[in-house]
């Protein structure tokens, strides 16, 4: 969970929601979906300790079709922009001790059919550089699990320390004023603030975004009647905490107009206590951070297509194991390859949304799968259930509908393609299902 979001999205936070309060009720927002979403996720886990976690839950609990929605979009459009969003992450974080990568090689200068505004891509050395992060930790997964795992718990320390080092610096060693805090209270309210607070939110649920990780390896995961809760609540309650301190020492330390606009908004705060060389450092331990979310996303992302290739519902080449390794290396090459191409396309930003739009829908269905198993299969042997049951559900449900009805409308086209991509799965489901049942 902890990665690039908690380091580049507290500015992007405060570009629009545009007011403290707005950013501190997305960052509350955003920890209780969270947590909803990770007591629901729980009971799944628990109960279905399975690899490709959601392609499994929802099979299960709405239909084979949806489980394959599921892996189609995950495979071939969550998977690769969260990758790709968390590589563009490292390559800016790069940028700050090495500004050549910031610079442009070519550029295109186009326009927004819906909205008429003028939109410019531009190409950068920073590309490459996440190109070959994205290669880099394909290659480490690819050797094994087990290696994958002692990195990301080295990495996930790492990640920790910086955060708190910072926090702790800022109110230690730093100059900041409560002045900064301003304004705090939005400039107007009804659906003005409400769609700031939305916007500020799906920039929030970015940072948030890992704790269904786990269950994607469901399969590989020690006592999962333990560890399942264990590790989704305790991972959310502490995260959750990081951030609203986190959030609170860049406005401390800045302006809120500077963190609206900043680039670099943690390297700044650190910059503006202790001078250029010690950001520089920092920003090197956040570059791993990234490095460090990078690698959990592609350990657990690799499972899904390999579970859905072994029920013969996705590319063969996606279901090979390496017979020394014993890791789905067929099915990470195929993320490695799609996320290397996503991260040569869109900023962080646009890439960071269309992940949260496409995923979110999906974190809503399993939910309701969760539900409806709940009638279905009331035998099921369930060691966790979720708290707050019928309650914390519903209102995770809710929340997830005001969330991609939100992403979409201000960002109609990307979003659009989104879904029409993750529609386009029913074609090649029922070519894959007719082959499959003509083989057996």
């Amino acid at each position: 969970m902890v990665g690039t979001g908690i380091f580049l999205k507290p500015s992007e936070m405060a570009a629009v929601g545009g007011s403290v309060s707005i950013v501190y009720a997305a960052w509350i927002g955003g920890g209780l979906l969270t947590l909803f979403g990770a007591l629901c996720f729980a009971e799944l886990g628990a109960a279905l300790p399975e690899a490709g976690g959601q392609y499994a839950y929802l099979s299960k609990g709405l239909g084979p079709v949806w489980g394959f929605l599921f892996g189609w979009m995950h495979s071939m459009v969550g998977e690769s922009s969260s990758a790709a969003s968390i590589a563009a992450g490292f390559a800016r974080f790069s940028s700050f001790p090495i500004p050549y990568l910031a610079l442009p090689i070519f550029s295109w200068h186009l326009t927004n059919p819906v909205t008429g505004k003028p939109y410019d891509f531009v190409f950068t050395w920073a590309q490459p550089v996440a190109v070959a992060a994205i290669a880099l930790i394909t290659f480490i997964n690819y050797l094994g699990v087990r290696l994958g795992g002692q990195v990301q718990v080295a990495l996930t320390a790492l990640k920790i320390a910086a955060v708190l080092a910072i926090v702790v610096a800022a109110f230690a060693f730093g100059h900041g004023s409560a002045a900064h805090f301003h304004p705090f209270w939005p400039a107007t309210a009804g659906t003005g603030a409400l769609a700031s607070f939305l916007a500020a939110l799906a920039a929030s649920l970015w940072a948030y975004d890992g704790w269904e990780d786990l269950n994607r390896v469901g399969s590989e995961i020690q006592n999962p009647q333990r560890n399942f809760p264990l590790a989704l609540l305790g991972g959310t309650i502490l995260v959750a905490s990081v951030y609203l301190l986190f959030s609170a020492v860049c406005i401390y330390m800045l302006p809120f107009a500077n963190v609206a606009h900043s680039e670099h908004v943690a390297s700044d705060v650190v910059e503006g206590i202790a001078g250029r060389g010690a950001a520089s450092w920092v920003t090197l331990a956040m570059m791993v951070a990234a490095l460090g979310t990078l690698n959990s996303s592609l350990l657990s992302g690799a499972r899904v297509p390999y579970a859905m290739a072994r029920d013969r519902l996705f590319f063969r080449v996606t279901s090979s194991v390496h017979p020394k390794y014993r890791t789905p290396a067929g099915a990470l090459i195929f993320q490695g390859a799609l996320a290397s191409l996503m991260a040569l396309t869109g900023t962080f930003e646009e890439l960071t949304s269309l992940f949260v739009f496409a995923a979110w829908i999906f974190y809503a269905l399993s939910v309701l799968a969760m539900i409806r198993l709940r009638r279905t299969r009331p035998d099921l042997p369930r060691p966790y259930k979720t708290w707050g049951y019928p309650i914390v559900p519903v209102i995770f449900l809710l929340g997830a509908l005001a969330l991609t009805i939100s992403i979409w409308i201000q960002r109609p086209v990307r979003s659009s393609i989104g879904l029409a991509l993750i529609l386009s799965g029913l074609i090649f489901y029922r070519i894959w299902r007719k082959k499959a049942e003509a083989t057996t």
